[in-house]
């Protein structure tokens, strides 16, 4: 792959999904260079919160393993230095991995943009290109072009097919359908309620509305400001909400799932 100008790709592994809140723990950054050169930056970071333990499986990255690492505010800057003003690109980093770096540079006191670089995502191209559907899936597990899709018949058949050919695939020998259980396809919950409006973060809840939007937990508010969730209480939220904030000002908070 040739370039024109300095790219820098990179790729963050953090606490959690929630930009506005979320830590890294680790940050790799490959910079290349027209002439062909590459550099790599690589460390690891202390979030100086608890790493999740879902978030510890999946990355295998141990709060014990990171208690020694600096804080990002202590690198902050020569993360900053060695991306220069190279074009960015990376997997999911429209979405994600830049806007969370930004959030963390402006916490460390380095208020930066990444408007006006070039970015190519991975992800975004992937998705553009190629599909993810039942047809996509019929022709990797049973290896033929899936007849009459979009057909009820035709597409509830080839499901059972994909099904079948993933059992035969994954199941290190067992046979039943119950070795698909294993994956662990379900979202792990990041809200408390269906409509959103309080999520979850270092297991404590967050407002996702109003003035504590996104700043304070529940738990604090009641410290600070019981009357804003008294008025919660008299005005037109769900039951599921207001029993949440009544339980809260009786000191009483859930634990996160």
């Amino acid at each position: 792959m040739d370039i024109n100008r300095m790219l820098v790709v990179f790729d963050l592994e953090t606490t959690g999904t929630w930009v506005e809140k979320d830590r890294i723990i680790e940050i790799a950054i490959i910079k290349l260079l027209p002439s062909g050169e590459r550099s790599v930056y690589h460390k690891r970071v202390n979030p100086l919160m608890p790493i999740p333990t879902v978030v510890e499986t999946l990355t295998g990255i141990t709060s014990d393993m990171v208690k020694d690492a600096p804080s990002f505010q202590m690198i902050a800057q020569e993360v900053l230095n060695f991306i220069g003003d190279a074009d960015i690109a990376g997997f999911n980093v429209e979405k994600f991995d830049i806007p969370l770096l930004e959030r963390e540079l402006a916490d460390a006191g380095l208020p930066f943009s990444f408007m006006g670089r070039k970015v190519y995502d991975g992800q975004r191209v992937f998705h553009l290109n190629e599909k993810r559907d039942l047809t996509a899936a019929y022709a990797l597990y049973c290896g033929k072009p899936l007849e009459g899709a979009h057909g009820a018949l035709a597409d509830t058949q080839a499901t059972l097919e994909v099904l079948e050919a993933q059992v035969a695939r994954y199941g290190e020998g067992e046979t039943t359908v119950d070795v698909l259980n294993k994956f662990n396809y379900r979202e792990q919950p990041e809200f408390f309620d269906g409509d959103r409006k309080f999520r979850w973060w270092n297991g404590e809840l967050y407002m996702m509305f109003g003035k504590y939007a996104r700043k304070e937990s529940l738990r604090e508010i009641v410290r600070i400001d019981p009357g804003y969730l008294q008025w919660m209480v008299s005005k037109d939220f769900s039951e599921e909400i207001k029993e949440l904030v009544r339980n809260a000002l009786r000191g009483q908070f859930p634990k996160q799932p």
